[in-house]
């Protein structure tokens, strides 16, 4: 039997696949490249350039490859380009989502994993955020998700699909083997440490927040974290466990200023910042209750000091100076 990972050339996908193999599973990495790296698959999975759209690949992979499991990351993600194109994104995040799991149920393919987003809250009402808390995302991005886990609550109450959708918050970090290397760079660590290298140049948007230093916090969670509770998600279906939706965070907070000094502590160097105003729609404080997913799929993260993230990723970027392009 294999896992199939979706999106498996991504960030998250390729470590997803690096813990697996790990674990002595059967990989099968399907991704487009359209953002990921043909270079972040690990030799040991079974490579297949192609679309989640293309339902007839789709059934010959999940045929072929006896696949009993799938792991579904292959989503557009930046918020800002979902609002100024929100039809790329229903289109690839939803229609995908489910022309994906149609294939899978026509497979007799049962147990899917969603790599679902802190964005289908929205803007939060009160923090730490609870999986009860009110979904109201405020983006085509989050909603493409929502409307992705919406489709799941259906499709497992009337076709028997199974599934755990898991809600991150700002994954970072990185193993030996794989980073960060988005094109544009949107997530505020990666940024951070360019800026220390002199390629970045870095705008803190806002210093008047109700926070101890005026910036706003946000729940990071390391990637090895992310795989971690991916493997544990399939346990759990595969023991026969429910349906569930979890977030996924370390439910402690770090505000901008302090992932900016801890990049000067860990880099040894100094990172020029521009103070701008607060920008619209920014939250000023998301952090994750990530209780449920302790209590149920037995998750505990272990890399949750900002010191040790950030170190993590720059390590990486030491090792790989190009990304995943030399």
């Amino acid at each position: 039997m294999s896992v199939l990972v979706t999106g498996g050339a991504g960030y998250i996908g390729s470590v997803a696949v690096e813990r697996l193999l790990a674990e002595g599973e059967q990989v099968v990495v399907l991704d487009s490249l359209a953002t990921g790296h043909r270079a972040a698959v690990s030799k040991a999975a079974t490579f297949i350039q192609g679309d989640i759209l293309d339902r007839e690949l789709v059934r010959h992979v999940l045929a072929q490859h006896d696949v009993d499991t799938v792991m579904h990351f292959a989503a557009f993600i930046e918020v800002k380009e979902s609002c100024e194109n929100p039809r790329k994104y229903f289109q690839n995040n939803t229609a995908g989502a489910m022309n994906l799991l149609d294939t899978m149920l026509d497979a007799g393919v049962d147990k899917f994993i969603f790599s679902s987003t802190a964005a289908v809250y929205g803007n939060p009402g009160s923090t730490p955020i609870t999986e009860d808390a009110p979904t109201r995302p405020i983006n085509p991005y989050g909603l493409s998700k929502r409307m992705v886990e919406q489709i799941l609550e259906w499709y497992a109450c009337a076709h028997g699909l199974r599934y755990v959708a898991l809600r991150y918050f700002n994954a970072s970090g990185a193993t030996i083997e794989h980073g960060e290397a988005h094109h544009p760079e949107t997530h505020l660590i990666p940024n951070v440490l360019l800026a220390a290298e002199g390629k970045k140049d870095i705008v803190v948007y806002g210093k008047d927040w109700n926070t101890p230093d005026g910036t706003c916090i946000r729940d990071y969670i390391h990637v090895l974290d992310l795989a971690g509770a991916h493997l544990l998600a399939m346990r759990h279906l595969r023991n026969g466990g429910g349906s569930d939706c979890f977030n996924l965070g370390n439910g402690e907070g770090y505000s901008v200023l302090e992932v900016v000094e801890a990049v000067k502590r860990v880099t040894g160097r100094n990172v020029p910042l521009t103070m701008g105003g607060r920008r619209a729609g920014d939250p000023e404080r998301l952090v994750a209750s990530s209780e449920k997913a302790r209590r149920v799929l037995q998750w505990q993260p272990t890399r949750g000091d900002i010191d040790t993230i950030v170190r993590d990723a720059w390590n990486w970027r030491q090792i790989h100076p190009a990304g995943y392009a030399g």
